[in-house]
């Protein structure tokens, strides 16, 4: 097992979708050290009891913070950020950064005042949901739309497997077909969904504005470390809880975002 370089964040998520918040931390910070967690085989997360999820959550970081000794740990699923959160904080003395649905600054972009949620079916009904809306969106209609399908669609896609544009303009129906009028601004609360965005410009009727948390997040690591970082490009390192066949069609789409190494820690 190849070492590992001192002090990376851990990016860490159930499934690929934390490859939109790496992307972004990439583009930010390229020469820091990155190590992206995958649990895949606790994959996926949103239909798991809140109890059994915070419990997984903490075994899994545990196991990857002794491995791994980071620095910082980036939760990058709005789920278990949303749930599990307040218990890894206090566990663990690493800091902890979460990933929340962008109501707010969606709510500063939007000119007609009609915004979508398109997040999981848990994200888009959670009571921390709702009070963000009541925080900064209170003057705004809010459409949400829950979809495990988008983060199955996500999933394959970075397998190299096409989405069909026909059944994803389906399901985006909704959020053009309000009574106060179509969105104008989308928030995609589920870090896969960014993995999407082409598919989803693609199959909106007309032109909206896509916000995402990836860039929020990036300047909130940066403010965290608090240091310089290395201008230069390193590599990063995927690991992943279990080893099925679908880690090796990912190979490809890692290579090419800069994962020189995987490996995997059973958990």
């Amino acid at each position: 097992m190849s070492s590992t370089p001192p002090e990376p964040v851990l990016i860490f998520d159930s499934g690929v979708g934390g490859l939109s918040i790496h992307a972004a931390l990439t583009a930010r910070l390229p020469g820091l050290p990155l190590v992206y967690a995958c649990d895949n085989a606790a994959f996926p997360y949103g239909p798991w009891p809140q109890a059994e999820l915070v419990e997984r959550v903490h075994t899994v970081l545990d196991a990857l913070i002794a491995r791994y000794q980071p620095q910082l740990v980036v939760v990058a699923c709005n789920t278990a950020s949303t749930v599990a959160l307040p218990r890894l904080r206090q566990d663990f003395k690493v800091p902890f950064v979460g990933v929340v649905p962008a109501i707010k600054p969606a709510a500063r972009l939007s000119r007609n005042r009609i915004i979508g949620l398109l997040a999981t079916p848990g994200t888009v009904s959670r009571p921390y949901t709702d009070q963000l809306i009541a925080d900064f969106a209170a003057d705004c209609t809010v459409v949400r739309l829950g979809s495990t399908t988008l983060v199955e669609w996500a999933e394959t896609k970075l397998r190299g497997r096409p989405v069909d544009l026909n059944a994803l303009r389906q399901l985006l129906a909704p959020l053009f077909a309000h009574e106060r009028g179509p969105v104008d601004t989308v928030v995609l609360g589920c870090t896969h969904f960014p993995l999407l965005v082409e598919e989803l410009q693609a199959a909106t009727p007309e032109p909206v504005l896509w916000v995402d948390s990836g860039n929020a997040i990036a300047r909130r690591v940066e403010t965290l470390l608090g240091k310089p970082v290395d201008n230069r490009p390193v590599a990063a390192r995927a690991v992943f809880t279990a080893r099925h066949d679908d880690v090796e069609e990912l190979r490809p789409a890692l290579a090419q975002r800069g994962f020189g190494i995987i490996e995997f820690l059973p958990v």
